[in-house]
């Protein structure tokens, strides 16, 4: 069965546009151009834009969606199991965030004192599960299952001031580092301030401190491009002058 753009976007939800850019772009190309110059899909399209809104959903930039789908080694099947897993657990986020709310209400109505901590919990384990997602490979190969597990705990029992505190740390080590950058120095007074708040953020969620750990850490914001990128979205060099101000901080 053949598919013009027009009954694909309206099958699919998507707009036309979003379908002419895909084939700029080279991600869903239309089976054949007809002798009118219009876009006809085949089944084969339908089940790659099926995929291609799968990892959308999942929050994939399409440039990594279309490097995955383009792969020789891509399964269609698991891939399918991989969305239902990935889903599942968007679910479990939804469902976790409504709870919230509904407990929330029947607090305001009067029912049952809702704890300060567990009106975070939603907003707490998304950023566990966006964490997860990025980063929780290497972490646990590096750290093991339990520390990692340990620290999620950890961050899921934060009561309301403590995670706040935690977000604003955040917030100041990054602004922390762009005023220890100005200077050039990743030894210097201001630079050993942002190692510090830096120690300071870790105690939120590790159980225990060492400084091999945290140089390793540093390491590890250079080497991953992933974590290169959180640090140098904010100012290019930043995971780098870290990592050096790191190794000064924990000699």
């Amino acid at each position: 069965m053949e598919y013009s753009i027009q009954s694909l976007s309206k099958m699919a939800g998507v707009s036309t546009r979003t379908l002419r850019y895909y084939d700029e772009i080279g991600i869903l190309k239309p089976a054949r151009i007809s002798s009118s110059g219009y876009r006809i899909y085949s089944e084969k399209e339908v089940d790659l834009l099926q995929q291609i809104l799968f990892y959308k959903e999942l929050g994939m930039e399409l440039k990594v969606i279309k490097e995955i789908l383009s792969s020789p080694s891509f399964d269609v099947l698991e891939a399918l199991y991989s969305h239902k897993e990935g889903l599942l657990k968007k679910r479990a986020q939804i469902d976790l965030l409504i709870q919230n709310v509904e407990n929330t209400i029947d607090s305001k109505e009067g029912g049952k004192k809702m704890a300060n901590k567990d009106k975070f919990n939603g907003f707490k384990k998304e950023l566990i599960d966006k964490n997860e997602k990025k980063y929780g490979k290497e972490i646990r190969e590096k750290y093991g299952d339990k520390t990692v597990d340990d620290s999620n705990k950890k961050l899921m029992n934060m009561d309301e001031e403590k995670f706040d505190e935690f977000k604003k740390l955040e917030a100041d080590i990054i602004e922390v580092l762009k005023l220890a950058m100005d200077t050039g120095n990743p030894r210097g007074e201001l630079a050993m301030k942002a190692c510090e708040l830096h120690k300071k953020w870790l105690g939120y969620t590790w159980n225990f401190y060492s400084k091999e750990a945290h140089r390793n850490l540093g390491e590890m914001y250079v080497c991953d491009e992933r974590f290169k990128k959180y640090y140098d979205d904010n100012r290019e060099g930043m995971a780098e002058f870290l990592r050096d101000a790191l190794i000064e901080f924990t000699k």
